[in-house]
């Protein structure tokens, strides 16, 4: 894009149609009319209601507000006095909850006081007759040049939608502005200013009762509007309730919408890039491929721009204060002293701004008091902050909005709920008590805690800078680094704070590793991150211009290994790219990671421990340590069937996807059947279970049936053919996979011995999943046009994969026969003889 305004071709046509009179067929034309003089002559029509004086509308009697619009109140009227400089604008409008109704919560993370509701662009144009129409704007779909056969072709086949009308009810001075009345608009239920219908049915919201519901107020500043309504609903079924019942009851919630002006000039984009993770925005564009479309995605920035005064400064090199700063008001609701703590992670990110030459470029600030400044509020669009939710949900979140035409954010509301403590404190007990002595307690010391909010603000703030997860930022850090305490004090456990890293679970009691080789913190990936998003350079006029310099420049930087991106979240196959997992040997970290877990299992009774308490702490604690070996598995369990994912442009060497090697693949397989296959006993604790009523065979059991349904999936299996074709004997094979497997999961049947309860339920497990893979349950269908279409998974009717678990389960059976013909258990005898029985099943389906 450059600076010369983007003009959405669909918004801006308006369609005429003649209207032709037509006579039937073979019909005369009608005789001239005579005058008939007896009638009394018609009164002449009553002129059409129109524009009045303006001092008949806006009277005396009127609140007047100044800002983007004047708002005027008259009596029980609002009007909007809209410039003629703002007819055409595009308009942001964010709705939120204000304040929320006890009774709306929908899965527990929507319905709160600062939530967002809806988002939409919407236009004031003048219409014909004296009329206002209010159009709501899409960008999915541009031409840019006005003069071409495209543009117009785009704006016939893209009209914008008009959602609403107001009568022009008086001109302004000069007739520079226009007078509507929106009273009758805002008081209705709509989507433009509401809630949007998805949001209205997850919260199971009904229609709105006018008698029940007003307008609060409406307030205008220098570049938004500000409306405050209060709004009563009848209840709705939920989604998918028995039979349809709707639930008893209203609720009555306080919305606030806001009204910003866009840009007039959208600030210059950044074309996104598939080796630095950032949040986009996007459409399709017409002109940009001469022989087709082109999806265009634009990276989320905030507009940070050297002072006019600064810019030879910035062009030198030099660190210069933008012009507007990136400020995040801290939520007067929250506790005190968690206060310092949130505002320390937002300044965090001023190194980070540092390394795109702004110096203050990010700060949070306490909210005014109502004697500080009175017409600050929460609410209002031009305030970005962290906002405090009393609420059970343990997590926090960092959305934000932007404008469509450039990426530009506007503002942001960091979500804060009230129990993310309680979900920190788990990770942290869990991945770091065993170097921390601090952690081994249900309730941390004010520091402590402090600190943990500290790193999740800092994360969430990267979220609203623009920055996406990045989950291979720690496969970047050699797993012995870990273990090394002045290395990982000096430059922490993994690169980039905006992956899910967490803590460093590698570090071992002996290496006397402090807090800080144990936090995640501001890394070398995140300030090349914000560097990439937020360096300008003047020298190029459009984003198209600058893409040869950017892209050299991201090949040089990423000749750094620490500033990898690994997308872990749209692409699950690369093992690098994991959540919650460290190191670039992410097997080796589990093994460090178990043997901290072994050490915490027999303290966790006496950690948990409160005066007056049940074991409520105990049963979750354990339930947290064997969730956490259930991760490490999982990390494990990523490299079978694995496939590198390494983003490159045509200018770069080398290969984007590569498959696992066959070696590490047989490690991960090697390294399940020693840590979990083989029963982990450590996990088995008969004074916890006697406490808290858990079961070693459940869970245990359940984390075995999580692996291999991962291992013994289609989608795995699928893969490891694939791999087949590509590189012959040189990959691992799904017969490698099986014989590796059995030789683990079977290993009684050499040695004919005694199969335990853990082992036979495992074996179970192992024998119904494969035969779940040659006799899957029958795919649902749906009927369409005479026909029927399957909904089912991939077919795997024509691969070898029922080719090779057939005759897997037919050498499985013949071994267990023979095993339970000749083993002294009998216990062992009937698991055996039962597994014959359900491999025939298998094989021979009645």
């Amino acid at each position: 894009m450059n600076h010369k305004k983007l003009i959405l071709a669909a918004g801006v046509t308006l369609l005429s149609f003649s209207m032709f009179a037509q006579r039937r067929t073979g019909t005369p034309p009608a005789a001239p009319a005579v005058a008939d003089t007896t009638k009394k002559p018609t009164p002449p029509a009553r002129p059409a209601t129109g524009p009045k004086p303006y001092k008949e509308v806006i009277t005396a009697k009127a609140v007047s507000d100044e800002g983007l619009f004047t708002v005027h109140k008259v009596e029980d009227k609002y009007y909007f006095e809209v410039p003629n400089s703002l007819l055409g604008r595009d308009i942001l409008v964010v709705n939120r909850l204000s304040k929320a109704a006890a009774e709306m919560r929908a899965g527990g993370f929507f319905g709160y006081g600062g939530d967002q509701i809806g988002e939409n662009i919407v236009r004031f144009e003048k219409g014909p007759d004296d009329r206002v129409f209010l159009r709501e704007i899409s960008y999915a779909e541009y031409s840019k040049d006005s003069s071409s056969p495209m543009f117009r072709s785009v704006s016939n086949s893209n009209v914008q939608p008009i959602v609403a009308s107001f009568e022009v009810k008086a001109f302004g001075k000069d007739s520079a502005s226009t007078v509507i009345d929106v009273t009758s608009f805002v008081a209705s239920d709509n989507e433009v200013l509401y809630f949007n219908s998805g949001l209205k049915r997850a919260l199971s919201i009904g229609g709105m009762q006018a008698d029940k519901s007003y307008i609060v107020s409406m307030r205008s500043f220098p570049i938004n509007v500000e409306i405050r309504t209060v709004k009563t609903y009848g209840r709705a079924p939920s989604p998918g309730a028995a039979g349809g019942a709707a639930p008893t009851g209203n609720l009555t919630v306080e919305l606030n919408s806001s009204m910003v002006i866009l840009p007039e000039v959208p600030m210059q984009a950044r074309h996104y890039d598939d080796r630095v993770g950032y949040f986009t925005v996007g459409y399709t564009d017409f002109d940009a491929n001469p022989q087709g479309v082109k999806s265009i995605r634009l990276a989320k920035r905030w507009r940070l721009e050297p002072k006019d005064e600064d810019m030879e400064k910035y062009k030198r090199g030099e660190l210069v204060e933008p012009k507007k700063p990136i400020v995040f008001y801290i939520d007067p609701a929250t506790p005190e002293k968690w206060v310092p703590y949130l505002m320390q992670g937002v300044n965090d990110w001023k190194i980070a701004f540092e390394k795109a030459g702004f110096k203050n470029a990010i700060m949070a600030k306490r909210a005014p008091t109502w004697e500080e400044d009175s017409t600050w509020s929460l609410d209002d669009a031009r305030n970005s902050a962290i906002v405090y939710k009393s609420s059970a949900i343990p997590n926090a979140s960092g959305p934000s909005i932007a404008d469509p035409r450039s990426g530009e954010i506007m503002e942001s509301h960091i979500n804060w709920y009230h129990n993310v403590m309680q979900l920190v404190h788990d990770w942290y007990m869990v991945q770091a008590s065993m170097s921390d002595a601090g952690a081994r307690k249900m309730n941390f010391d004010d520091e402590l805690m402090g600190e943990l909010i500290r790193f999740v603000s800092s994360h969430e703030v990267g979220h609203t800078l623009g920055l996406r997860h990045n989950f291979g930022s720690s496969s970047t850090v050699p797993v012995e680094n870990l273990r090394n305490k002045a290395w990982v004090e000096a430059n922490g456990h993994t690169p980039s704070i905006m992956d899910y890293a967490r803590f460093n679970y590698v570090a071992q009691p002996e290496d006397n590793i402090t807090r800080a080789g144990m936090f995640p913190k501001i890394g070398d990936y995140d300030q090349w991150a914000i560097e990439w998003g937020y360096r300008r350079f003047p020298q190029y006029s459009s984003p198209e211009a600058e893409k040869t310099h950017v892209n050299n420049w991201v090949i040089e930087k990423l000749k750094n290994r620490r500033l990898w991106w690994g997308d872990g979240e749209a692409n699950r196959d690369d093992p690098r790219s994991q959540s919650e997992d460290l190191s670039s040997d992410n097997i080796k970290a589990s093994q460090y990671g178990i043997k901290n877990l072994q050490r915490i299992v027999p303290q966790l009774a006496e950690w948990t421990k409160e005066p007056n308490e049940d074991y409520s702490n105990l049963r979750n604690m354990y339930s947290q340590v064997s969730g956490q070996f259930n991760r490490y598995m999982g990390h494990v369990s990523r490299h079978v069937g694995g496939i590198y994912r390494t983003p490159k442009t045509v200018e770069e060497s080398g290969s984007v996807y590569e498959i696992v090697p066959k070696a590490n693949q047989q490690s991960a397989v090697s390294f399940l059947n020693q840590q979990l296959f083989t029963t982990p006993t450590w996990l088995i604790n008969k004074d916890i279970f006697a406490r808290t009523g858990q079961s070693g065979l459940t869970v245990i059991g359940g984390i075995q049936d999580n692996v291999l349904r991962s291992l013994l999936s289609t989608g795995t299996l699928t893969k490891l053919v694939e791999a087949e074709s590509n590189l012959g004997t040189a990959a691992y094979r799904i017969t490698d996979l099986l014989g590796d497997l059995k030789k683990g999961i079977f290993s009684e049947l050499s040695g004919n011995k005694p199969v335990d309860i853990y082992r036979r339920n495992l074996q179970k497990s192992y024998v119904s999943q494969l035969s779940g893979l040659i006799n899957p349950p029958a795919s649902p269908t749906i009927s369409l046009g005479g026909g029927a279409i399957s909904l089912g998974g991939s077919n795997i009717d024509k691969s070898d994969i029922k080719s090779v678990v057939r005759a897997h389960l037919s050498q499985l059976r013949s071994e267990a026969r023979a095993a339970a013909s000749s083993n002294p258990d009998s216990m062992t005898r009937y698991h055996l003889q039962d597994l014959v029985s359900r491999i025939d099943e298998a094989l021979d389906p009645k």
